[in-house]
């Protein structure tokens, strides 16, 4: 079997560059064992507004300029909605929270979006003694359903391996790799917290965060936007809210714990005051990097081997982006933005 790529990984990032591929029409085969599920977990926002600080977020602009079409197409692609516009609501804490965001309203990076009236409506269940700020121009990408749809497109097209890659395998060459009966010119590899066991690539700093989320059901909270406190709500659909998320730099395993449980309902009551069940708990793995800039290029000594890793939190918003620089670098030999190129690294 001859192909133009292997790819290693079938997060946001694989399909994403597997997208870029089929748009140049290249040939391709993507490998995934489903090991890292960080994309599942996600709550898949794209929010423009950092919103412990009220500053811009890195590259934003740019970033959902690429973005909001690719989620279009895919849309149109698939038949299927996947990208949920929908406010945010910032709880504020206090009187200097609400001057602060004053300040920053009259930013010119941030003012399109930011609402400069407090809100003050009251909505039951909801504690905000200080009132809201609302963000607006942010929504939700549905990461499951996008990547089970995308999936099956994959299994369609014969395409996608249910199966580890085997790194002793791969016999690299001049202008070429070979994998078991697989030849292609190159690999890239999007395998998220992966990137531990991956000798080409595991020397980058990467120090991956594990995050662990909820689902809970309340027939009494009747919110359509994000609620930001010191966690966040995102309402779903028949009643049901995404509880999201807790950052452990120690744990690097998969499974739920209870100890993000109750730091999640801790949080969560400080703000909910309605009752609720939880009716799901999930965990994943961030793959997060010291810069907190994603991982775009080339090995240093192997030309053919590439990554595109280190999307971190705002994955749905990077992807479309970065598997772009890449493959412009790969085919077109175009430079990579320095802040997101792996070679600042080298």
């Amino acid at each position: 079997m001859k192909v133009d790529y292997i790819i290693v990984g079938l997060g946001l990032a694989g399909l994403a560059f597997s997208r870029e591929l089929d748009k140049n029409n290249k040939t391709y085969v993507i490998f995934d064992d489903s090991s890292q599920n960080s994309s599942l977990v996600a709550g898949g926002m794209y929010n423009p507004i950092i919103l412990k600080r009220f500053t811009p977020v890195w590259e934003a602009k740019n970033q959902l300029a690429i973005a909001l079409p690719f989620y279009k197409e895919l849309e149109e692609q698939f038949h299927n909605k996947y990208d949920y516009k929908i406010d945010i609501y910032r709880i504020f804490k206090s009187v200097e929270e609400q001057n602060n965001w004053f300040i920053a309203c009259d930013h010119p990076q941030l003012n399109e979006y930011l609402s400069s009236e407090i809100i003050h409506e009251k909505f039951e269940g909801i504690k905000a003694d200080f009132g809201f700020g609302r963000i607006a121009g942010t929504g939700r990408i549905a990461t499951n359903e996008l990547l089970s749809d995308y999936k099956k497109y994959l299994q369609k097209k014969k395409v996608l391996k249910t199966e580890s890659f085997d790194y002793a395998q791969l016999q690299i060459f001049d202008s070429s790799v070979s994998y078991k009966n697989i030849t292609a010119s190159k690999v890239v590899f999007c395998e998220g917290f992966g990137l531990e066991k991956n000798p080409f690539f595991n020397t980058l700093p990467m120090n991956a965060a594990k995050g662990e989320v909820l689902t809970i059901h309340s027939s009494k909270l009747k919110v359509d936007f994000l609620i930001k406190a010191p966690v966040f709500v995102l309402p779903l659909e028949n009643n049901t809210f995404r509880v999201g998320a807790t950052f452990n730099w120690i744990d690097k395993t998969l499974l739920p714990t209870e100890e993000g449980k109750n730091e999640l309902l801790e949080k969560l009551n400080s703000f909910i005051t309605v009752p609720y069940e939880v009716i799901e708990h999930k965990a994943g793995i961030r793959p997060t990097i010291k810069d907190r800039r994603p991982l775009v290029g080339k090995h240093t000594k192997y030309q053919n081997l590439a990554i595109l890793n280190g999307l971190g939190t705002r994955g749905v918003m990077i992807a479309p982006l970065a598997a772009k620089m890449l493959y412009n670098n790969l085919e077109n030999n175009l430079e990579i933005n320095s802040e997101y190129a792996v070679s600042r690294f080298y």
